[in-house]
């Protein structure tokens, strides 16, 4: 086969892109043709040809697309510009046999009839229509205006019936309520609110009666309104407007409960606009009290949502029964109260309770001192020890503050029930002091002595309750008894403060100036530890004596720790020794046992250890003060060389001294 060969390969100088060529076209259809020649139609043969071609392109294109209603139509209206009514009714006839959903088609058929004024056939159409297809609601809007415009009111209002029975939207009640009031008919405005319950709906009722002058009507609507949505679907804008009615009803009393109602049931975050509105409304018609009720109101919503998103959050009970109880009544503090105390901790531990508990207390003071219900009260204390875990823990303060309660009710037998049900179920050492500490108000000295008896045997190592008895045993002039106290205590075998113990015993026999016995305690407690406040105490002790020979026996005393104190290891103990034993030389001594303190007296000097970390790398060295006695005979040598070298030091000060004073000599001569 033959090819064609390209002579010229190089690219024409214009080039032609798709894109031109696509506008270029589409440029080119828009050019006008010329418009076609004007037909003069002059005897009705050629008029009948005429319509006879027109009718067969109609026919043609619907034809071709049956169910492409714009061809219908422009059919219908060419045959209705021509007068052919019955050719146009025959052809929307058609048309609504392919497509009778059409909402187009429908309309233009009933607007050709009404434009002829054809209107029983327009009626006929209408009512085919929303027959047909009954939510479309221009149907019904069309089919009542040409009613109304007809003067056919009565037909109007039959329409409207029918349509209300479908239960259309809103705007249509709203028609059909406006078609009413246009002919004074204002019995017969139907009811939208039975349709749409919406509250924006029942206002508009209650308003439409207020408009009307029928305010028992436009009340009892809003009181329909209130009952209807109930507290679960309460909504500020329906009591506002009921507010505001009641306002301009100058029912001045009426709005304020109207308002606290609904402040009482409504959310906080949901009723800002009622709080602005009451706030307006105490302002322009209130007093002081009415602002301040507002303002109580806006906090317990505060706090009673604070309370429903955490109902263990007992700090925010404790703020709302503070506010509840300085502005309410008995009842309403109660309830806020069992409401709060029925939030018991999740969790049986002490730590989760200690709050919890301060509501119990609370609630109980508050019924005897505030509501003197004394029976509340004590059934209130027998509730919460009631709840308390006894086995796990308890609180001490819930007893106690039972049995005060009873006794001021003048119930003895019961508060000593009480507390001694306490010690029998969960025995604490504040339970027993409170006990005790009840029976000593009362002088009932024998139960003192036997509660202290359980004490001890409950808690053998508590000093405190040790020293009380024997005070107490004292106080009531047995000696005996409180030394007997003393001796078990201190034969103790733990002890949690026996420091205390043994001053307090010893305190004791100085009162009773049993100076032996005084001596042999500190003998027996130096047996047990040589600490030198011990020594201290006890030279101190033998100096107030007042005999003649105190300031020996004291002397005595501090030889005796210094001897003992000389192997301890704690250098400061020694050293403070010392300077007791200088102080009182001072005082009481003569020159030579003064020199003699002095030469016991150690010396202070700067040491250098060094330092290791935890992991035993090196950390370092510190300085330290170490003191150097001149008893201690391991020491000795080090002291030996401690003064050759403070003589050396001495003699080269010396030496350099006399070497610079000839110089100066010189110097002054040559002046």
């Amino acid at each position: 086969p033959l090819t064609l060969q390209v002579k010229n390969k190089a690219p024409a100088e214009v080039q032609i892109t798709a894109e031109q060529l696509l506008r270029e076209a589409k440029e080119r259809e828009l050019e006008l043709l010329p418009p076609p020649p004007q037909q003069k139609i002059t005897d009705v043969e050629e008029l009948n040809d005429y319509k006879l071609r027109k009718r067969k392109t109609f026919e043609d294109n619907i034809r071709k697309n049956r169910t492409v209603i714009s061809n219908w139509i422009k059919y219908a209206q060419w045959e209705e510009s021509l007068k052919e009514i019955q050719r146009a009714r025959s052809i929307y006839e058609r048309a609504l046999d392919v497509d009778y959903r059409n909402v187009t088609l429908w309309l233009k058929y009933a607007e050709m009839e009404m434009k002829n004024r054809q209107v029983n056939h327009a009626r006929n159409i209408w009512d085919r229509a929303i027959t047909t297809l009954p939510r479309v609601n221009q149907f019904w809007y069309k089919y009542t205006y040409m009613e109304e415009m007809l003067g056919n009111v009565a037909g109007s209002r039959q329409v409207f019936e029918r349509w209300m029975e479908w239960q259309p939207e809103e705007q249509a009640w709203h028609s059909y309520i406006n078609f009413e009031l246009r002919y004074k008919e204002v019995d017969r405005a139907p009811l939208l609110v039975i349709v749409h319950p919406d509250v924006k709906n029942w206002i508009k009722y209650a308003r439409f009666e207020e408009k009307h002058s029928y305010f028992a009507h436009a009340r009892k609507v809003y009181e329909r309104a209130v009952e209807f949505f109930g507290e679960e679907h309460m909504d500020e804008h329906l009591y506002v407007a009921f507010a505001k009615f009641e306002e301009n009803q100058k029912e001045f009393e009426r709005v304020r409960v109207i308002y606290k109602y609904a402040l009482d049931r409504i959310p906080k975050q949901e009723a800002q606009n009622l709080f602005k509105n009451y706030t307006i409304f105490e302002k322009k018609f209130g007093d002081r009290r009415g602002i301040e009720d507002i303002i109580v109101s806006k906090r317990r919503f505060q706090y009673e949502e604070e309370v429903k998103a955490n109902p263990h959050n007992y700090d925010a009970w404790f703020d709302y029964l503070r506010l509840v109880e300085s502005d309410t009544d008995a009842e309403t503090v109660r309830e806020v109260y069992e409401r709060a105390i029925a939030n018991v901790p999740p969790i049986q531990e002490k730590r989760h309770w200690k709050r919890y508990i301060y509501l119990w207390i609370n609630y109980a003071l508050y019924e005897e001192l505030e509501a003197k219900a004394s029976k509340r009260t004590r059934q209130v204390y027998q509730a919460c020890i009631e709840l308390i875990p006894h086995k796990k823990f308890t609180f001490a303060k819930i007893w106690l503050l039972y049995a005060q309660f009873e006794i001021r009710q003048k119930n003895l037998p019961l508060a000593r029930r009480a507390l001694g049900t306490s010690i029998g179920k969960c025995p604490k050492n504040k339970l027993f002091k409170g006990y005790i500490e009840l029976e000593l108000q009362l002088r009932e000295f024998d139960r003192c002595r036997k509660l202290y008896e359980k004490f001890l045997e409950f808690a053998p190592e508590n000093c405190t309750s040790w020293i009380k008895f024997a005070e107490l045993e004292t106080i009531l002039g047995d000696i005996d008894r409180a030394r007997a106290i003393y001796e078990l205590a201190i034969g103790q075998p733990r002890l949690d403060m026996p420091e205390v113990l043994w001053k307090s015993y010893i305190d004791f026999e100085i009162e009773q100036e049993e100076y032996e016995k005084t001596r042999n305690l500190y003998r027996r407690l130096l047996q047990r530890t040589q600490h030198v406040k011990v020594w201290i105490s006890f030279a101190q002790f033998e100096l107030s004596a007042g005999k003649e020979e105190s300031l020996s026996r004291c002397r005595q005393i501090y030889e005796e720790a210094n001897k003992a104190m000389r192997n301890c290891e704690e250098k400061e103990e020694r050293v403070m020794l010392l300077e007791s034993w200088r102080n009182f030389e001072e005082e009481f001594g003569t020159d030579s046992t003064k020199e003699r303190i002095d030469k016991l007296m150690p010396e202070k000097i700067k040491k250098r250890r060094k330092l290791q970390a935890e992991d035993g790398s090196d950390a370092g060295w510190e300085e330290y003060y170490d003191y150097i006695f001149p008893e201690d005979t391991a020491n000795q040598p080090n002291l030996k060389l401690l003064a050759m070298a403070k003589l050396w030091k001495k003699q080269q000060q010396e030496s350099e001294a006399a070497e610079v004073d000839p110089d100066k000599d010189i110097d002054e001569s040559q002046s």
